[in-house]
């Protein structure tokens, strides 16, 4: 770039650009009279005078601008040049830190507890007083384990009427007719005893009918098996393991038949063709020590007799080897009935 004519660019000598000539500037936005003062004053330090210059250009314009902006809208302290001796104005509420819980304790009423959280008050219980104890009597019991009689048969009979006793009456009050009746009292809401008592039986006689003399004595409990060819001539006495029963045959004809059961497979009961050679009404085992009453024997010490435990629990059990009857009326009547040297036939 080609120098001036003289060689000074205008700057003077030692100036580092303060005494810079400037091009013209447009001359500063005029300050209203008021604001004007406003700013000399805040710019005023005490105990000088006050000079009443304007700062030239636009940086002390802008300076001014900014200074008068701090007053009119309530900036912080020291965000404006020169304004150092001016309160704070009081904070601003759109600016303000909110509160603390511990600073500002909370006016609004507590939150109620929630459905999942709150416990409910225990509702008021009145005192029941304790049930006096019963004065009355129990019922009299009219049967119960161990009886043996017309009645018991007919309690048997009516028990089966309504399916609670699947089996022919005996007459006779073991574990198998218990079991009836406490099954029975259990279904109405008795006290399930196993024993018969006047109500257990009032309550039967209720329900059930007046038993037949089928349903009373019924033949027996299966049907009886056809007889063994052997069975068909003479005075025999029919037993077949089969059918479990035995038929008191005449010439080929039944004149009565019962329910029986065997001995066991350690204590079998022998099969084929023999004869009665011994009756005893009142019999006792000497080997068992177990009451044989009515005992036709047809083969050593193996017997017809009748059985207490074969009337309570049925076939449940087993013999010794012996022919188990448990209808005990039957056989008494067999009993009489049968002479010695009269046929026993044991088949399959």
């Amino acid at each position: 770039m080609a120098g001036t004519g003289n060689g000074w660019d205008g700057r003077g000598p030692g100036d580092s650009g303060a005494g810079r000539a400037r091009p013209a500037a447009a001359p500063p936005d005029p300050i209203p009279q008021g604001r004007e003062r406003a700013v000399r004053h805040q710019g005023a330090v005490p105990g000088r005078r006050e000079r009443a210059v304007r700062p030239p250009g636009r940086r002390v314009a802008a300076v001014s601008l900014v200074a008068l902006a701090a007053l009119t809208t309530g900036c912080e302290p020291g965000t404006a040049t020169g304004a150092r001796n001016v309160q704070p104005a009081a904070p601003s509420p759109a600016r303000t830190a909110p509160a603390t819980e511990a600073a500002t304790p909370s006016t609004a009423p507590p939150p109620s507890p929630s459905a999942s959280t709150a416990t409910p008050a225990p509702a008021p219980t009145t005192a029941r007083p304790a049930p006096e104890p019963s004065t009355a009597p129990p019922p009299r019991v009219l049967m119960r384990t161990g009886a043996e009689s017309d009645r018991v048969r007919e309690l048997q009979a009516r028990l089966r009427q309504i399916g609670h006793f699947g089996r022919n009456p005996t007459g006779y009050y073991g574990s198998v007719t218990a079991d009836a009746v406490r099954s029975f009292q259990a279904a109405r809401s008795l006290a399930a005893t196993g024993s018969t008592d006047e109500v257990t039986w009032k309550r039967l006689l209720a329900m059930t009918r007046t038993p037949t003399a089928a349903e009373l004595r019924p033949p027996t409990e299966r049907p009886v098996a056809a007889p063994d060819k052997r069975c068909l001539t003479g005075r025999v006495l029919c037993i077949s393991k089969k059918s479990r029963t035995l038929a008191w045959m005449i010439d080929g004809r039944v004149v009565s038949a019962m329910d029986v059961r065997f001995g066991s497979e350690y204590t079998p009961t022998r099969e084929g063709v023999f004869e009665v050679f011994w009756k005893s009404r009142n019999h006792v085992s000497t080997l068992y020590d177990t009451p044989m009453p009515y005992a036709l024997f047809f083969s050593g010490g193996q017997a017809v007799h009748y059985s207490a435990d074969f009337a309570a629990n049925g076939y449940g059990g087993a013999s010794h080897g012996c022919v188990n009857v448990r209808d005990k009326e039957k056989v008494a009547a067999l009993f009489d009935q049968v002479k010695n040297g009269d046929k026993v036939v044991v088949s399959w």
